[in-house]
């Protein structure tokens, strides 16, 4: 059986007009890769949302990422300010990785 090693998957679910600071504080605790993934709509706390496809002001990002313990800790911490102001929903998650050096 091939070798894993544990890593951290985050997940964080951003409104498009804030994606850009959400990757730059990625890349401030050295995060530099990750994922984004377009979102259709969904319902939460606020109600129910939709992509418009016009102004984009209601889109919402999913920005993944599978990293190092001691980085998703730092990015979690870094955006805890954003989490309740902005409404950001964060998901940590332990994964099994295949090249775990690929995602320090």
């Amino acid at each position: 059986m091939t070798d894993t090693v544990e890593r951290v998957r985050v997940e964080i679910l951003v409104d498009q007009p804030l994606l850009r600071r959400v990757e730059q504080i990625a890349r401030d605790v050295g995060i530099n890769g990750y994922t984004l993934l377009p979102s259709l709509g969904g319902l939460g706390a606020s109600g129910s949302w939709r992509d418009d496809q016009l102004s984009g002001a209601q889109a919402k990002i999913l920005f993944l990422t599978i990293t190092s313990r001691t980085r998703a800790e730092r990015l979690t911490d870094t955006l805890s300010d954003l989490l309740d102001s902005h409404g950001l929903l964060l998901v940590i998650s332990r994964v099994e990785v295949v090249r775990g050096a690929k995602f320090e």
